[in-house]
């Protein structure tokens, strides 16, 4: 005869699941407060809506990098937060002649910027013009297709005008025949330009742009990397300076988006931003000169370690920020009625835009008062107005 348990004492597998519920419910929570917490305004709601379609993604193209490809940067020399003459800076006029600094944070989604994770881009945001709602390309939210996007204002569909660049690792390809950059335009206009990246696989801008990149160094170890960008802020003239860091991407591969050691591979490169704008702040020139843009190329969803999908709003909603003198504080969208704040959607590349990373190139060009690039698409009237 079967033995029952007596009717007053819960059954093990209930209290099992109980306990599993308990945890479940707990571990929930944590991560909401990790993502929320201290969060700066100017993000949409993520947490519903599916992209509009763009081309169909081709699949493979997973940004699947080993952890030692990019580094992480310890930030151990910088103080949180910029202080008071970073906001002097950011209300003089604009520069006579301005020099540009654009910094990539690789797999910084809008998800992962608080005050507390990420002070030194909170006080860009305060004293800048930005938003936490941009939008990465539409085909693809992977790391070297969304780079490109940045450099040439381009799509990335070759068939629809775009640059071509659909894979992510390093490879003998090129971007498609006939696509310039930025770099090519300020090399036309007799200006210069540097790279400093994270990642082996940005030797193609070097491929595809031969002689228009002025200094192309490519160094996985961050806080080094870092440095090298400092010292050609201080030392040479480059019109554009281009810093790549990968610490968040590599730490969200290897450990996962949301992770302990992703938030603190974020948490460094927000050190190693204030490390650059500290030396233009502590520099007279530089503090006259340069306007620093920050932006990213992709987030990742909380738990994954790949970010691939492009109709996932933790993929494809980025920070855009544009600080320096003469930038006029407030919202992007506020700012550019001609811009259109998405919401949660990743809208297609017809009608109203939303600001994306793709408008850097000739946000870049109109900072430096030259001609657009080349065949470029996005922010090709040089409309984005940030002074």
């Amino acid at each position: 005869m079967p033995r029952t348990a007596p009717p007053t004492r819960p059954s093990a597998t209930a209290a099992t699941f109980a306990l599993v519920a308990l945890v479940v419910a707990v571990a929930v929570g944590g991560l909401w407060w990790v993502q929320n917490k201290d969060q700066p305004s100017g993000s949409g709601d993520s947490s519903t809506a599916a992209a509009d379609e763009g081309d169909r993604p081709a699949t493979g193209d997973d940004d699947r990098d080993d952890p030692a490809d990019g580094g992480r940067g310890d930030g151990s020399d910088a103080d949180p937060g910029l202080g008071e003459t970073a906001e002097e800076i950011a209300a003089q006029d604009f520069p006579e002649d301005p020099r540009v600094l654009v910094i990539s944070i690789d797999g910084l989604g809008s998800a992962w910027v608080s005050k507390s994770s990420t002070p030194t881009l909170a006080d860009l945001l305060a004293q800048g013009a930005g938003t936490l709602n941009a939008r990465t390309e539409v085909e693809k939210t992977v790391t070297l297709p969304n780079h490109t996007g940045m450099v040439t204002g381009l799509r990335v569909s070759a068939r629809n005008g775009g640059h071509g660049v659909t894979w992510n690792e390093t490879s003998e390809r090129t971007v498609a025949p006939g696509t310039e950059s930025v770099f090519s335009a300020i090399d036309d206009a007799g200006g210069s330009s540097a790279v400093f990246a994270g990642k082996e696989k940005f030797e193609m801008w070097g491929r595809a742009w031969p002689g228009t990149i002025d200094q192309l160094e490519i160094d996985d170890d961050q806080p080094a990397l870092v440095t090298e960008a400092v010292s050609d802020l201080l030392k040479d003239d480059h019109d554009l300076v281009f810093l790549h860091l990968a610490g968040p991407d590599s730490a969200g591969h290897h450990s996962g988006w949301g992770s302990r050691a992703y938030l603190d591979a974020v948490t460094e490169a927000d050190a190693d931003v204030d490390r650059v704008v500290s030396a233009i702040v502590a520099d007279p020139d530089l503090a006259e000169e340069v306007v620093v843009i920050v932006t990213a190329d992709h987030g990742g969803v909380p738990g994954s370690t790949h970010h691939s999908q492009r109709t996932q709003p933790e993929n494809y909603t980025i920070p855009f920020v544009v600080w320096g003198p003469g930038i006029t504080p407030g919202d992007l969208y506020a700012r550019n009625p001609d811009y259109r704040d998405p919401g949660t959607r990743q809208p297609g590349y017809a009608g109203p835009q939303p600001v994306r990373n793709g408008d850097v190139a000739n946000l870049v060009t109109d900072l430096l008062g030259i001609d657009p690039v080349p065949g470029s698409r996005l922010n090709a009237d040089q409309d984005l107005d940030v002074d």
